[in-house]
């Protein structure tokens, strides 16, 4: 390789963000470069989980008066200086696909323009095009695709809501939210932004983007554990413009009066819809004590760096074994490296995994790696190209077992 496992470890040497590690329990042996899909667990998120089973056993009903209750909005506000929103802003709740529903509903629903149509784009991850088919089956509206490289402006005639991600989870290409949402709202829409692969992945300005809707998942970057809660962002000033359609009791102005018809909070609140895991949220609270020591500059500057260096420490090789690079240029990268191998691609991931560096494979022939800098070192990413090389140069993904797909790629 054209790059030194020497300058590797010198680059850790100056790593501001290099402490952050000791705080994650990862596995002896494992090169993780998976977040994007499941964040490691912090190591405090153990012990907060058996407080709330204590708590459980201790105080049985009572817990919900000692911060279960409110734990959507409170970890909504602890949530929301990553994502350049404000205090009443996010609500941690439910999961992407029921809060995409929610705000679908929450726009669609009072439009009285006769615009009936909701764009999602091509490409993007699949739950957010399922949503918006089967919310248009259910409300007898239009669902239209933006297919991928086209260009936006030419697909609003019409459109009410568009669903955009700001970093594709293939490419991982970042959208310029700014100029997107002040595009989609100068032709009379609205833009629903999911953060799936930009919240704790890069600093994310909800507020000074001029976005008012967003949606995204606490269990990638946020390292909020498997099946973590999902957030909702609506900006202050949009809160009180009608009802979401999943009008759950948690989301009624006073849950606890029992009154007959529904009634919505008049804040963030409004968006919750029944009871929550009290488990899951501290889970996940151990691990937002955490990102508020995070420095969300410095954070990307090392995502960039690590992206780089495993992209440098494989130039030589990708083209020889016929993969395609298709990383997007830094200024428009989110926090992955991603190629193209429409023959081996699961093989060779599979075949890395072995060897103890876990990435993932999504069809078509992507290989994606998701590169966390709170527990990632230079040398980790150094080992890791140093492991792919070898799989490729040794044709150890030839081996048949690694062309057995599992349930879960």
């Amino acid at each position: 390789m054209r790059v030194t496992l020497d300058h590797a470890r010198d680059l850790d040497r100056q790593d501001p963000l290099a402490d952050f590690k000791q705080h994650f329990a990862l596995p002896e042996g494992v090169l993780y470069l998976d977040g994007n899909s499941l964040g490691a667990q912090p190591r405090a998120a153990r012990d907060a989980v058996a407080a709330t089973m204590d708590q459980w056993r201790d105080e049985l009903i009572k817990g919900w008066n000692q911060g279960w209750f409110d734990a959507p909005e409170r970890l909504g506000n602890r949530l929301a200086p990553l994502l350049g929103a404000g205090e009443g802003e996010v609500v941690v709740t439910d999961n992407i696909t029921l809060n995409l529903f929610k705000l679908l509903g929450y726009l669609v629903g009072r439009r009285s323009d006769g615009r009936r149509a909701v764009l999602s784009e091509g490409g993007n991850f699949p739950t957010d095009g399922y949503i918006a088919q089967g919310f248009c089956r259910f409300g007898g509206y239009t669902h239209r695709v933006l297919p991928e490289g086209d260009d936006l402006a030419a697909h609003l005639d019409g459109v009410a809501v568009v669903v955009l991600s700001e970093v594709n989870y293939r490419t991982g290409r970042r959208r310029d939210m700014a100029a997107t949402t002040r595009l989609v709202h100068a032709h009379g829409a609205e833009v629903i932004w999911d953060l799936a692969h930009s919240a704790g992945a890069l600093p994310v300005a909800l507020n000074d983007s001029g976005a008012r809707y967003a949606v995204g998942c606490t269990y990638k970057y946020l390292n909020g554990g498997p099946g973590a809660p999902g957030f909702l962002y609506v900006r202050r000033d949009c809160q009180e413009e009608g009802w979401q359609p999943l009008s759950g009791w948690h989301g009624h102005a006073a849950p606890f009066a029992f009154d007959a018809d529904y009634a919505p909070a008049a804040d963030i609140t409004r968006f919750r819809t029944g009871t929550h895991s009290a488990l899951a949220y501290s889970a996940l609270e151990a691990s937002l004590d955490l990102w508020a020591e995070v420095d969300m500059p410095t954070l990307r500057a090392k995502s960039l760096a690590l992206t780089e260096l495993f992209r440098d420490c494989l130039a030589d090789v990708l083209a020889t074994h016929g993969i395609e690079d298709i990383t997007p240029a830094l200024e428009e990268r989110g926090s992955q490296v991603s190629l193209i191998d429409a023959a081996h691609g699961y093989a060779i991931v599979q075949a890395l995994i072995a060897r103890g560096v876990i990435g993932d494979y999504r069809e078509p022939g992507l290989l994606r790696f998701g590169f966390t800098p709170l527990y990632l070192s230079h040398e980790d990413v150094w080992h890791a190209a140093r492991h792919f090389r070898e799989v490729l140069e040794a044709g150890e993904y030839r081996d048949p077992r690694f062309s057995v797909r599992a349930a879960v790629t």
